[in-house]
């Protein structure tokens, strides 16, 4: 497809929304799962984001949920020539420690692999700092894994500017792997875990930014407009802050909605594509009807205007 971007200074080039897996096998069951990866695909999706915590924090379950479904529709789909697999290590205690001890990094990366039923993983993320393990030890763990053909490039989630920048900085000094992407929180209503200096530093060294919570929890959806809808979801008492504090950019979507006839999931996810250094937001569906209207971001091109419009929103 025309409209594939570049990660960062890889040679992977994905589609601009990447598909959210942390509700495979937790809130959406392996058929609805199969469906909703099948329906990400024929929108013209490629790249599939999960981790190996993803469910342990649900009851009855360890960990390595989310990775096995998606292992299992890779077999039966046959479509994993279509798509990249991006996984994390770092939230998920196991063999050979915890966090991003490089022990630990090359356990998970086989055991991730294994459910996976997959060679190469595309992208592996760091799933969070780890300041209890020198950062040239890290690299030189994920250096192995890359040179073993386990891994194409390797990426990090939830770093600060400051970590990120002494990574590179040492990545350079020691001939390491380069975090070539960052995986951050950010959405038109949380903007400041990544404004300012973390994503200056994304732009200036050509690094890939996959944020998640693109949607707000649902907030950005529209779905949680008064206390009267903080009941839809179990997500809902997150909402009452932003209820009180961000209706105004609601009011800005609602109208850009009306302008183009786009949803307000759409534009949400539309916005965050065109901001500086994004190279894909990534959101999860646990329906068909939801994947379908998430895919229609991808083609919705917002003007200058109304970009605006919605950064003086939620600001």
């Amino acid at each position: 497809m025309t409209n594939h971007r570049r990660l960062g200074a890889t040679d992977v080039s994905i589609a601009p929304l990447v598909l959210g897996g942390n509700v495979f096998g937790w809130t959406a069951d392996k058929a609805t799962s199969f469906a909703v990866l099948d329906a990400f695909v024929a929108g013209g999706g490629t790249m599939i984001d999960t981790a190996d915590v993803y469910s342990a924090w649900a009851p009855g379950h360890k960990g390595g949920e989310s990775e096995t479904v998606i292992g299992e529709w890779l077999k039966v789909s046959g479509k994993g020539g279509a798509v990249q697999i991006a996984t994390k290590v770092g939230m998920l205690p196991g063999e050979g420690g915890a966090k991003l001890a490089p022990a630990r990094i090359a356990a998970a990366c086989d055991a991730s692999l294994q459910r996976l039923g997959i060679d190469t993983i595309d992208l592996y993320f760091a799933h969070q700092d780890d300041e209890d393990v020198p950062q040239e030890a890290a690299l030189e763990a994920f250096g192995k894994l890359v040179n073993a053909g386990k891994v194409r490039v390797v990426g990090a989630s939830n770093f600060s500017a400051a970590r990120l920048k002494s990574a590179l900085d040492l990545a350079t000094a020691h001939h390491l792997p380069h975090y070539h992407a960052l995986q951050p929180e950010y959405n038109l209503v949380s903007r400041h875990k990544f404004e300012g200096e973390l994503q200056d530093l994304c732009v200036t060294h050509n690094i890939g930014v996959v944020p998640y919570y693109g949607l707000a929890s649902g907030f950005l959806t529209g779905k949680y407009r008064s206390a009267d809808d903080l009941g839809k979801s179990v997500r809902g008492g997150r909402m009452q802050a932003l209820i009180d504090t961000k209706m105004g950019v609601l009011a800005a979507m609602d109208a850009i909605a009306a302008e183009t006839g786009a949803t307000l999931a759409q534009i949400a996810l539309a916005w965050l594509a065109a901001q500086p250094g994004i190279t894909a937001p990534i959101a999860s569906a646990t329906s068909v009807a939801q994947m379908e209207e998430l895919t229609g971001a991808m083609t919705l091109s917002l003007t200058p205007d109304q970009l605006d419009r919605l950064t003086l929103a939620g600001a």
